[in-house]
């Protein structure tokens, strides 16, 4: 069912540095057409850092690891979203299925890879005090995955410092790539303290190695947007639309997506894009160290 690309295969078998790299952002994170854009210049970046990239997603009732560019080009806004639950229901219907976070962590899982990048880590949504419990499957596969995720935080809808709490009881180090605080996705400054400060790819990579062979799963590099902006009441905005909408589950983050970058006139957009290809590039450069 899982489908290695001979260059990724050869790149595991000889110790070659990968980094994976998720399709919901492809398929449901941008505009039409503007995803797969992101796509290759994330890949792009992995090479120029020392890495191979694999990029995976369902397709042709096989899990795939390393897609080409005409395969990526398949991952439009019909593509399902796949989490690790929905892996091999996917491939079994030969539905074609974009991974998320958790989704390619349940991938890295299976394969040995040990380095994902991405824009935003999944988490503890907002409204969990008066009961609709909705926590993101990417905490407890991170938590069992010995792969290091470099994000910029956690996604910008959740509740961050419950997200946070989550991934301390779930034993995930939270390191911040120099910045004492977790990034709130879109602004650097303002969220929870990290578990630990690094501020080089080779530090947070020494970090990753001690904590395997201590035997632990995960661990979250939370690097900061290059430029912060502050779209806290828009974020509000768009979660209450989406409940007057009955918008849920995982239709809540393109919708909330959508809104941003509507009503920020581009400036989101244009955020998510630079953050995405830029913590791709920084997970090369640590699983090169």
């Amino acid at each position: 069912m899982i489908v290695l690309a001979p260059e990724v295969e050869a790149a595991l078998r000889d110790g070659t540095p990968v980094v994976a790299l998720e399709t919901t952002l492809v398929a449901h994170g941008f505009p039409p057409g503007e995803g797969v854009a992101v796509g290759a210049e994330s890949e792009r970046r992995v090479r120029e850092a020392g890495a191979v990239p694999a990029t995976i997603g369902v397709l042709d009732c096989a899990v795939l690891v390393g897609l080409g560019a005409e395969e990526l080009e398949r991952f439009d806004a019909t593509a399902r979203k796949v989490g690790p639950r929905d892996l091999a229901a996917c491939a079994a219907q030969g539905a074609v299925g974009a991974t998320t976070v958790g989704g390619t962590l349940a991938v890295c899982r299976a394969t040995g890879i040990r380095f994902l990048g991405t824009g935003g880590l999944g988490g503890v949504h907002r409204g969990w005090e008066a009961g609709h419990l909705d926590v993101s499957a990417d905490l407890g596969e991170l938590a069992r995955t010995q792969t290091l995720v470099v994000s910029s935080g956690v996604k910008s809808l959740l509740d961050v410092a419950a997200t946070a709490e989550a991934l301390e009881t779930l034993g995930v180090p939270v390191l911040g790539f120099r910045t004492d605080e977790l990034p709130l996705f879109y602004a650097a400054r303002g969220g929870p303290p990290v578990s630990a400060r690094v501020e080089s790819a080779a530090e947070a990579a020494a970090i990753g190695r001690a904590h395997w062979e201590l035997g632990g799963g995960g661990l979250l590099l939370a690097r900061p947007p290059d430029e912060s902006l502050d779209v806290e009441p828009l974020i509000e905005e768009a979660l209450a639309r989406a409940a007057e909408e009955d918008v849920g589950g995982q239709d809540v983050t393109p919708f909330v997506l959508s809104f941003l970058h509507e009503r920020s006139g581009g400036a989101t957009l244009r955020a998510n894009r630079d953050l995405v290809v830029a913590n791709a590039a920084l997970a090369a450069e640590v699983a090169a160290a």
